[in-house]
């Protein structure tokens, strides 16, 4: 069971690092936040394939796809992601996210003629119903945690999150093919987070106050930012990279899409307050459907 055991770490990693960076990503701004997040992980990821030698199995041919997959993949999808954090709050955030398991399904039958059999559609029909659920019915009107509040409207906010989950998904389908030819993991991590940086740098120079650092970047600051992106992007993909390794992938895949029912009790420990009724079950309902669309 180390396998297993090992896709269930990863997604505990990205719901603990949700909540962990829902504060300094307020703090700071979502373009901010992530700007510094993918800086310092591109310098430890970096310095990691350096030290082991992955950058020599990144070819000149693996460039081009690899900068499209992180533009799309961790630019794009990560920004709208902490975007959504903002916004929806961590639970609400990890609910949309788990949409990109559907997304990719339907995405690998449109680009990949990847089978598409009712067992997926019926999936897909059991994430949809519990992101509606939990988004709808998730919270109870005593709980009072800042993290179940909605900051403004609730359609810009489900927006957001699905344009998270697609680009996470285009981004991956992007890259799938590189992967597949033996390229070294961290490096071409190293490398799509190394194009976010660059991208969300030039993007925080645009005249726009939503864009803009909203506060000063401690260091109290930076050892959080440190800690959510080495829980979300180091340990988490380490542990689902080995669970792949040696695991069924549709196992491994579905063990790994669990977080929105792992950050349940999580917060649960962490603002002592009981998750409703309704966000149990939509979790449920998106660990089900993820599981029947990675069913072998």
């Amino acid at each position: 069971m180390l396998y297993e055991a090992a896709a269930l770490g990863a997604a505990l990693c990205w719901a603990v690092a949700g909540l962990v960076s829902a504060s300094p990503s307020r703090q700071l701004g979502a373009v901010a936040f992530n700007r510094a997040r993918m800086a310092i992980v591109f310098v430890i990821l970096s310095a990691y394939a350096l030290l082991t030698g992955g950058w020599s199995s990144i070819g000149g041919n693996h460039i081009e796809l690899l900068v499209i997959s992180g533009f799309i993949g961790i630019f794009l999808g990560d920004t709208a992601l902490f975007l959504t954090l903002n916004r929806m709050g961590p639970r609400r955030t990890a609910i949309l996210f788990a949409t990109n398991a559907p997304m990719s399904v339907v995405l690998g039958w449109l680009l990949l003629d990847e089978a598409l059999p009712a067992r997926a559609l019926a999936g897909i029909a059991l994430v949809i119903a519990g992101v509606v659920l939990s988004i709808v019915f998730g919270k109870r009107r005593s709980q009072l945690h800042h993290w179940e509040n909605i900051s403004g409207p609730v359609w810009a906010g489900v927006l957001l999150g699905l344009i998270a989950a697609l680009s996470q998904s285009v981004g991956s389908i992007i890259a799938r093919p590189i992967m597949e030819s033996g390229v070294d993991p961290v490096a071409a991590s190293a490398l799509r987070v190394g194009v976010a940086a660059i991208c969300l740098t030039v993007l925080m120079q645009l005249p726009l106050h939503g864009f803009r650092q909203r506060g000063k970047l401690t260091l109290g600051l930076a050892g959080w930012i440190t800690v959510s992106g080495m829980l979300g992007m180091g340990l988490g993909m380490t542990l689902l990279l080995f669970a792949l390794r040696g695991g069924e992938v549709g196992i491994i895949s579905t063990l790994s899409a669990t977080s929105p029912a792992l950050i349940l009790p999580v917060l649960w420990i962490t603002t002592g307050e009981r998750p409703a009724l309704g966000a149990w079950i939509g979790a449920a309902l998106v660990v089900a459907g993820s599981g029947l669309l990675f069913m072998n």
